[in-house]
């Protein structure tokens, strides 16, 4: 087949199989060009899932009448001008694509005015047919209307889904773009019914971003989440994380702004998920609303066709400085409630952290500046006494086990619930990674070296992380194909069943990716070694090793998740006490 240079109209078609992949891209392309417009109020229509009918009307600046061919030409722009514009794109558009690609697909129509001008203007297309630009009525602003999507391209028709997946695709993307634009007004209409509507933020709101996620997301959201704000040189990121224990089993509450530009990119996904790794409960995802500000030089937007990722310069420092950004604002522990469901049975609700307090407030000594009170086990360690004499520390004084897996506590304003396992596994992963960070791991030798029997693989799988394992505190060497040897260990460990901590901690390492160009890997060992050598349900505590374990706790960064995400205490207050007896009534 001979080559030969395609027709304009295939040519635009299959540009818009980049640009145009279902109903909600020509949403987000046509509400973008509004913003970029300067709106003030957008309000979308939709008809059919967006099949039938998407307008889209904008009271921004319009486009001249003797501009409305040219804005159907392909890469026909009015946001960049040259190659050294591309170097720090600001708009949300910029690739003179998504017009010319919808024209393309439907049946499509443009009405605008400009501010202050006598007389509007509109221009249509269908079939490849451009219609003469015709006089249209002065409302200022631009009106887009897409008609029968894909009605010409049949095998694209067949891959439009159901017009309740289409609609929730749409909802999804207008509540991303009013979370970036609290300053404008955003209607979405399906037929008859408002599926959202939001108002432009006030001149005396103090806070209209916060105000913005209450009426998209619900007040519920803050009200479970962690306010976040950090800077380092060109890049700097704020807005709310949720609470660990508010995660949930679907990623569905997470967005992302660089630059107020919604993104779905990776890189930042990842640093965000790195920065809950030691809190997170296995198969939970979080919810944000993260907005990052970055030098626009220092961001390169045109590197997917629908802009939802990005290229960054110093992709690294980037990656690393949100991650750190996340871990340091979920350190400090927050408070559990319990309160009554009925009077015959008690119910934990979610973290709340506006009662939330940092621990390390109330310790003498500030967590990481002297080593915290170890919780021995062989022999009960006394009380450290963080405290004066007769003073009430925030998780009480021990009173009990219970069913030898929870310590009972009493406070000045109620009862505290531990989880021992999950409060000591925390305890020591946090200690080893102290030790881990200064490079002064207590190590023991083994007066008899130890021989661990493994499969091959697995000792391959060991050596491989060898110097994972050294900077733990181990000294470990094949022996033979199927024997490991194990010379030193840390000492935190030495009184431990050595095989069965690291066969179970071998298992652990396969099943999962260790590997991160941070410090993912040897975090991870720890936190498996930590896992394996906390105590466990049965073992009879002590009041002295059960006030210990508080008083580590109440130094611990993180203390109120083990390293799994799973809470570690809960509190019962006097007042729920009380209405559970009807005391006072």
């Amino acid at each position: 087949m001979p080559i030969r240079i395609l027709p304009d109209d295939l040519v635009d078609q299959i540009a818009a199989g980049e640009v145009i992949e279902r109903p909600a891209s020509v949403v987000k392309e046509l509400v973008e060009n509004s913003l970029d417009a300067g709106a003030r109020r957008v309000q979308i229509d939709v008809e059919q899932g967006g099949v039938g009918l998407i307008r889209v009307r904008d009271d921004g600046s319009g486009i001249d009448p003797g501009e409305l061919a040219l804005a159907l030409a392909r890469h026909a722009t009015s946001k960049i001008r040259s190659q050294d514009d591309l170097g720090g794109v600001v708009t949300l558009g910029f690739r003179g694509e998504a017009l010319p690609s919808m024209a393309s697909v439907s049946r499509f129509r443009i009405v605008s005015c400009l501010r202050g001008a006598e007389r509007g203007a509109e221009i249509s297309v269908a079939g490849g047919a451009v219609t003469p630009v015709a006089p249209a009525p002065p409302v200022p602003g631009t009106t887009v209307e897409v008609r029968d999507l894909f009605y010409n391209v049949p095998a694209r028709r067949k891959f439009v889904r159901s017009t309740a997946t289409e609609i929730g695709a749409i909802l999804r993307l207008v509540e991303r773009l009013a979370l970036a634009r609290p300053e404008v007004a955003f209607r979405l209409r399906h037929g008859e019914r408002i599926l959202l509507e939001t108002h432009a933020a006030a001149g005396t709101d103090p806070d209209p971003r916060a105000t913005r996620i209450d009426a998209v997301l619900g007040p519920e959201f803050r009200a479970q989440a962690i306010p976040i704000s950090a800077s380092a040189g060109p890049v700097a990121v704020s807005g709310w994380i949720g609470a660990p224990t508010a995660a949930r089993a679907r990623a569905d509450l997470q967005f992302c702004f660089v630059n107020g530009r919604p993104v779905r990119d990776r890189l930042l996904m990842n640093a965000v998920r790195l920065g809950y790794r030691d809190v997170l409960y296995h198969g939970r995802h979080p919810g944000y609303v993260l907005d990052l500000a970055i030098d626009p030089t220092r961001v390169d937007v045109n590197a997917h066709p629908q802009k939802l990722e990005l290229r960054f310069r110093e992709s690294r420092e980037v990656h690393d400085f949100l991650f750190r950004a996340v871990e340091r604002a979920l350190a400090p522990s927050r408070r559990v409630e319990v309160m009554p469901l009925q009077s015959d049975a008690l119910r934990i609700a979610e973290a709340d952290p506006r009662g939330a307090f940092d621990w390390r407030a109330l310790a003498p000594t500030p967590v990481g500046t002297g080593p915290a009170p170890r919780l021995d086990h062989a022999a009960p360690v006394a009380n450290p006494g963080l405290g004066p004499p007769g003073s009430e520390h925030p998780l009480g004084r021990a009173l009990a086990q219970l069913h030898g897996i929870y310590v009972l506590a009493e406070t000045v304003d109620g009862l505290i619930l531990v989880d021992m396992h999950a409060a000591h596994e925390r305890v020591l992963y946090e200690q080893m990674k102290r030790n881990l960070d200064t490079g002064s791991i207590p190590t023991q030798r083994l007066l008899a070296p130890l021989s661990v029997a493994l499969r091959p693989h697995e000792i391959d799988h060991v050596l491989e992380s060898a110097a994972d394992w050294e900077r733990a505190g181990f000294e470990l060497e094949r022996l033979s194909p199927t024997e490991l040897v194990v010379r030193a260990v840390p000492a935190a460990l030495a009184r431990e069943d050595l095989g069965a901590l690291l066969r179970a901690a071998v298992a652990d390492l396969e099943t999962g990716d260790a590997r991160h160009h941070l410090d993912g890997a040897a975090h991870r060992l720890l936190g498996t070694l930590a896992c394996r050598a906390a105590i466990h349900a049965h073992r009879r505590l002590t009041l002295t090793e059960m006030d210990a374990l508080l008083r580590q706790m109440e130094v611990t960064e993180r203390a109120d998740q083990c390293n799994h995400g799973r809470p570690t205490w809960a509190r019962i207050g006097l007042k729920d006490l009380d209405r559970l007896f009807l005391r006072g009534r």
